[in-house]
């Protein structure tokens, strides 16, 4: 849903040329597999033939195919983040407990973590498609217009949260989107208060969702669960008097195992 960033400013320390690879691999997305060199140079604000010499890089690492004038992504490029998500124990811990809520409930649950504006979804259980974009492990979207990515904004301090608001590219993504600065504070704060967010279309029409936050033995906010279903099959009353109860006690068995395990397990 996102474009790719353009190539930041470079510090002391930065590399560009590994910034550019990895920007050629951002580029690609649920609404562009697969690329023309054309479609990748624009994207990625690179030229042609540099983008040309990154591509046939990792065509020749196996990170990309071609068929010499499309390129699409491998599998192989979900080596890369095999490492970060290996070493969370919230996916495997999670699961279960996600799972139970979905029977529950008969709908999709999800758990994310907070990467920079976006939430990136670390655990799944779909029940049907509810979006026009699919959600898979990894899919990220804004923070400000999700509910868990709401969970995950309310527990930042003041300074973390200007420095939000003074990056993210706020726009209303729907009709309903809350995206002018004054008015996703006040939303922070009842999130805050009230422990949990539910956004009703506001990330696309007919989606509504509910979310709550999981802490870690300290009270931190590591991660958020949500809920979400088609909103021409639940109210916004029973999303909140029906299935909030049922997300917080999934939220409080997933936190007891999280602290149940050893140290080296935990978020």
């Amino acid at each position: 849903m996102t474009e790719t960033s353009q190539i930041p400013i470079p510090s002391g320390q930065y590399v560009q040329s590994l910034a550019r690879g990895l920007s050629v691999i951002r580029a690609f997305d649920s609404d562009h597999p697969e690329m023309t060199l054309s479609d990748v140079a624009r994207k990625t604000g690179l030229t042609r033939a540099t983008a040309r010499r990154f591509l046939l890089t990792l065509v020749e690492l196996g990170y990309v195919r071609t068929d010499g004038r499309l390129f699409v992504l491998t599998a192989r490029v979900l080596e890369l983040g095999y490492s970060y998500l290996s070493g969370l124990s919230l996916p495997e811990i999670a699961q279960p407990h996600l799972e139970q809520l979905s029977i529950d409930l008969h709908e999709s649950t999800s758990a994310s973590v907070l990467d920079g504006n976006e939430i990136v979804y670390v655990a799944r259980v779909p029940t049907r498609r509810i979006m026009t974009v699919g959600i898979n492990l990894g899919t990220r979207f804004p923070a400000y217009a999700t509910s868990m990515g709401r969970v995950h904004l309310a527990a930042l301090t003041e300074r973390q949260l200007g420095e939000y608001l003074a990056k993210a590219q706020l726009k209303a993504l729907t009709s309903k989107t809350v995206h002018e600065p004054d008015r996703l504070r006040k939303v922070l704060q009842q999130v805050r208060s009230q422990g949990y967010a539910l956004v009703d279309e506001e990330l696309e029409p007919g989606l509504r969702s509910i979310a709550a936050p999981v802490r870690d033995r300290n009270g931190n906010v590591t991660a958020a669960i949500n809920v979400s279903a088609q909103s021409s099959g639940v109210t916004v009353d029973s999303i909140t008097s029906e299935y909030l109860p049922r997300l917080l006690k999934a939220v409080s068995a997933i936190e007891a195992d999280l602290t149940a395990g050893t140290p080296a397990q935990q978020l």
